[in-house]
């Protein structure tokens, strides 16, 4: 193991060499920096990719860090990182494969270091007879600090002016004989990303994902006609397009942009497609969150009776949301097999779960009409009937019916942007909340109604109860006197 690290932590003669005939190694990447933009405060390391043999891509391994993050300065860091490149890439050239087995080229490596010091000799001596990963593991391990500080002394005095030079040299007459690298277009690296998302997120995010790009590429077109490579792309030039969506919206707005590019661009950089993910060092904005005020009790009852003339239909899509506490655009997700007759229960997949299961307390079962003879592939919910087929996506049914409530109910009762299908939710809460608590104490009523809700934890339930101002004091009139 101590030669393994030897050979990655000393300087390799002539490494300036190395990376000349890169290109004909197609099996592996060019070891790269990351500097986190120069931040001392994150981890700084080398990384690598290699094409594994069973699928035939590229996959980007494990960082390498050794001790460089107890350095304090940034030209130690370079300086040490610098070393663990070349030294990486001189393993790589001499055929160190991480999906292989190395033992062979570990015991190359051993004879030709036969003509080492004598101190050398001695470190090999203590080499374990287990070698088959030890490359591999050693490149992962961290590595020996005093090790790295005989080598960056070393390369700092080896390197002199006559040798730089000729490096240079080397260099230009290399981009003079090789063509000019044609990048990625921004359209195409981004249909890429797309589709890889496609396998983590649902549909409708997919959609998200797709307006958001395409209002990117749209104003990158226009700002920036010349830019056509997806490198091409800044911080500066995220950030203006920003402050661009700020600017037309809003904070919240501006932070979900900011959120769904940061994670198409993630992408783009674990595939190697861009260098570095900027998104993550543009700040979140602050922003007011949207309240769905509850309904004065008076004020709900008065929406049910009317709605029981009016749309019986939209008054049982309310009660979802009211008794079963569940969102809109759940209640739009429910098909007739989602609902166990026999169980009284229902399953969906919630916002924070793919698949919750809730029961079907009897105030609402009872409002449900006869299912037992209808399609269950059918919605249970759709624009003229309880359970038929809808063409059109869940955002769709769900805008379908946030207009058709404002339309009945908001427009006949004059109820101002505060007020929508969500507030029955808060209501409900509330007031299922305040009735556990009149026999209960807090803890034990919280403990039952998180049972209820669905929120996975207690501190969820309480910061959700705040916003909605479920829990009251009562009059501290006295405290005064």
């Amino acid at each position: 193991m101590p030669l393994i690290r030897e050979f990655l932590t000393f300087t390799i003669k002539n490494e300036h060499d190395l990376g000349h005939d890169l290109k004909k190694k197609t099996h592996f990447s060019l070891p790269k920096i990351y500097t986190a933009d120069g931040d001392l405060s994150k981890r700084w390391y080398v990384y690598f990719s290699f094409r594994n043999p069973k699928t035939g891509r590229m996959k980007r391994l494990g960082n390498i860090y050794g001790k460089v993050n107890k350095y304090k300065t940034k030209e130690a860091r370079l300086t040490i990182l610098t070393s663990y490149r070349k030294n990486l890439l001189y393993l790589l050239r001499q055929g160190y494969n991480p999906f292989a087995d190395n033992a062979e080229l570990y015991d190359q490596l051993k004879r030709s270091s036969a003509t080492k010091t004598s101190i050398e000799k001695e470190k090999e001596e203590v080499i374990s007879s287990r070698v088959n990963n030890a490359i591999k593991k050693a490149i992962q391990e961290a590595i020996d600090e005093k090790s790295f500080t005989v080598n960056t002394k070393k390369e700092t005095t080896q390197k002199s002016k006559k040798s730089k030079e000729k490096e240079l040299s080397e260099k230009e007459k290399t981009s003079q004989i090789q063509p000019k690298e044609e990048g990625i277009s921004i359209q195409k690296a981004f249909d890429t990303a797309l589709d890889l998302k496609e396998k983590e997120v649902s549909k409708g995010t997919i959609r998200d994902y797709r307006s958001k790009i395409l209002r990117f590429i749209t104003w990158i077109q226009k700002t920036y006609p010349d830019k056509k490579n997806i490198k091409e792309i800044t911080r500066k030039d995220l950030t203006a397009f920003l402050n661009s969506i700020l600017l037309e919206t809003s904070p919240r707005s501006r932070n979900n942009y900011r959120t769904e590019l940061g994670s198409l661009f993630q992408v783009l950089k674990n595939n190697e497609m861009v260098t570095e993910n900027y998104i993550p060092t543009i700040p979140v904005l602050k922003s007011k969150p949207t309240r769905h005020k509850t309904y004065p009790l008076k004020e709900q009852e008065k929406i049910f009776t009317y709605l029981e003339k009016e749309d019986r239909d939209l008054l049982l899509f309310i009660k979802f949301v009211s008794y079963s506490f569940m969102r809109p655009i759940e209640v739009c997700r429910l098909r007739i097999k989602d609902i166990n007759l026999e169980t009284k229960t229902v399953q969906f997949k919630a916002k924070n779960s793919p698949l919750k299961t809730k029961i079907i307390p009897s105030i609402l079962f009872d409002e449900l009409p006869d299912l037992s003879q209808l399609d269950q592939e059918a919605f249970l919910f759709t624009p003229d009937k309880i359970g038929g087929y809808w063409e059109a996506n869940e955002t769709n049914r769900r805008d379908h019916f946030s207009k058709r409530f404002r339309s009945v109910v908001k427009e006949h009762f004059k109820l101002n942007e505060d007020y929508g299908i969500y507030s029955f939710r808060h209501t409900f809460i509330s007031k299922l909340y305040r009735k556990l608590r009149e026999d209960s104490a807090p803890f034990e009523a919280k403990s039952n109604l998180m049972l209820i809700t669905g929120h996975r934890s207690m501190s969820a339930l309480e910061k959700y109860l705040r916003e909605i101002d479920a829990e009251l004091p009562e009059d501290y009139s006295k405290l005064f006197k």
